[in-house]
């Protein structure tokens, strides 16, 4: 993985911007000072204190020439400041946004003053990937929890701040310098160190499953994939490997069925961090599940040749399940959690399954395979079927690169959300709006299941073209048993999502951050599912 930000949380005493008085000038290579400015430039008491009257004035001058005003997401970078010891003050400005809607009546109250996360790396963003600077982390209007949202500011730096440079022989100049380091200037650090030790735990999470979709698919097959998965034993948490041969033994012929013309075998990889076990040892956990096809060329129904390459990406769902196991345990969150993955690759081989086979699952029902293309619901209904049956889960929820149709529908804003279960969706929809990965839910209903009724078996794997997107949700339910369970089609949003202030990355490792906050706001502790 590429090297990570370093991140320091130090006293706003202890940050001085006066020139040193026995070099009469700016140190040579002084880092860059970052301030934040609100509407007409109005700046935090302890930042006019650091900077004094004449950088006050310094500030207002540039500011006139630039026509900064403060306004959201906007910067205002001098160089070489006359009378401060940095090479750069970096302004940014974090009033109003003009462009947005202002929120009226209740919703105001509930408006978040300061997207803190996306600031941490708007601010890194300005500051360039191997930037040393010191943030005076005081807004003119701060917030309540200052140490809590320094911690979501660093966690902001830390995610932008990653790339995928791995193997690139021959690198830039600013590829091969070191990584960035921020120090945050707060008045309570040793609050907002505390605070960020669960921050930086989520975004290891994010990270790591960003890692894993941006690896090629030659590098990063079933094995390896789960051999990455167990990795996460040296956290505490409990990994079982099943091989082909475990998985024959169980009666997975749905998922194998997919897998049957790579010379890769498949693996299925359950992951369970025990971070509740309850007084009687016992706990009923939550269960998350991901599809991990590590190449999907369509098989028999090959895809065409363009963009074919993404197709490396089509294990994003079984990423973020890794990722969200890693920064449970990482922060040592008290929750009985299940992450189930299924990894196959999907080749056009001389074993592979036709269109028109018929397999049998491992809940005994039998699918018609009418189009090769539509392998990953066949990877997903093994796995949800085990999942449910062995482990009597609260609820599950599955991930997948699933579906070019909720791209259709939804674009690369939303992920669709399907479910069985309205208290269970509201928390994910919730979830969605608190974190940015914004979900969308999409119908289910009985008409839909008339689509993928097969003439030969129990059902088929795809419903035509109308509805793409729910008839692979609808096909998906008759696996779970009436456990409660939501769905996320990540399709557009787990890989080739479009860059923002917090990633500049193909692999986006969506969902991590939005199912910790699920869980941490809703299952931790043994009467958290009784929380309304």
């Amino acid at each position: 993985m590429s090297h990570a930000a370093k991140i320091d949380f130090v006293s706003l005493n202890s940050v001085s911007a006066a020139p040193s008085a026995k070099a009469g000038a700016k140190a040579k290579g002084t880092p860059a000072l970052v301030i934040f400015a609100g509407e007409d430039l109005n700046l935090g008491n302890a930042t006019r204190a650091l900077i004094g009257d004449d950088g006050v004035a310094l500030v207002k001058r540039a500011a006139g020439a630039a026509k900064f005003k403060g306004k959201k997401a906007s910067a205002l970078d001098i160089l070489a400041p006359a009378g401060l010891a940095a090479e750069r003050l970096i302004v940014i400005g974090v009033g109003a946004d003009e462009d947005a809607a202002k929120p009226k009546g209740k919703e105001a109250d509930k408006a978040k003053p300061h997207d803190f996360l996306g600031l941490g790396g708007f601010v890194l963003g300005k500051l360039g990937h191997a930037a040393a600077a010191t943030v005076v982390f005081d807004l003119p209007h701060g917030p309540k929890d200052a140490a809590a949202a320094a911690a979501e500011f660093a966690e902001g730096v830390v995610l932008r701040h990653y790339k995928f440079d791995l193997y690139k022989t021959k690198k830039k100049d600013e590829d091969t310098s070191e990584p960035a380091s921020v120090a945050i200037a707060v008045e309570d650090p040793a609050a907002a160190k505390r605070e960020a030790k669960s921050r930086a735990a989520v975004a290891e999470g994010v990270l790591l499953a960003r890692e894993l979709v941006n690896e090629p698919a030659n590098v990063l097959y079933p094995e390896e994939f789960a051999k990455r998965a167990a990795a996460l034993e040296k956290l505490g948490v409990e990994v079982d490997v099943l091989d082909k041969a475990a998985l024959t033994k169980l009666g997975m012929g749905a998922l194998l069925g997919v897998g049957q013309g790579s010379a890769r075998e498949s693996r299925v990889v359950i992951m369970r961090w025990r971070g509740d076990k309850g007084k009687d040892g016992k706990s009923k956990p939550v269960a998350f599940v991901g599809k991990g096809v590590t190449f999907d060329t369509g098989g028999i129904s090959i895809k065409g040749a363009a963009g074919m390459e993404d197709m490396k990406g089509d294990m994003a769902g079984a990423a973020c399940v890794v990722g969200l196991i890693h920064a449970l345990a990482a922060r040592k969150a008290k929750v009985d959690a299940i992450g189930a993955i299924g990894l196959v690759e999907n080749m056009p081989g001389s074993n592979a399954q036709r269109p028109g086979d018929i397999v049998k699952s491992l809940s005994g029902q039998t699918i018609e395979v009418i189009n090769t293309d539509a392998e990953g619901r066949l990877v997903l209904a093994d796995v949800l079927w085990y999942v449910q049956d062995k482990y009597k889960p609260q609820f599950m929820v599955d991930l997948a690169t699933l579906t070019g149709a909720v791209m259709v529908a939804l674009g690369q804003e939303y992920a669709g959300l399907f479910s069985n279960d309205d208290k269970l969706s509201e928390r994910l929809t919730e979830a969605g709006k608190e974190t940015g990965e914004k979900l969308w839910r999409l119908p289910l209903g009985p008409a839909y299941d008339k689509l993928i009724d097969s003439k030969f078996a129990d059902m088929k794997n795809t419903g035509g073209r109308h509805g793409g997107s729910i008839t692979a949700a609808q096909f998906l339910q008759r696996f779970v048993n009436g456990t409660p369970w939501a769905h996320l089609d990540i399709a557009g949003t787990g890989m080739n999502a479009p860059a923002s202030d917090i990633n500049q990355s193909w692999g986006s490792g969506f969902g991590v951050r939005l199912l910790e906050r699920l869980v941490s706001d809703h299952y931790e502790g043994r009467a958290s599912s009784q929380k309304d």
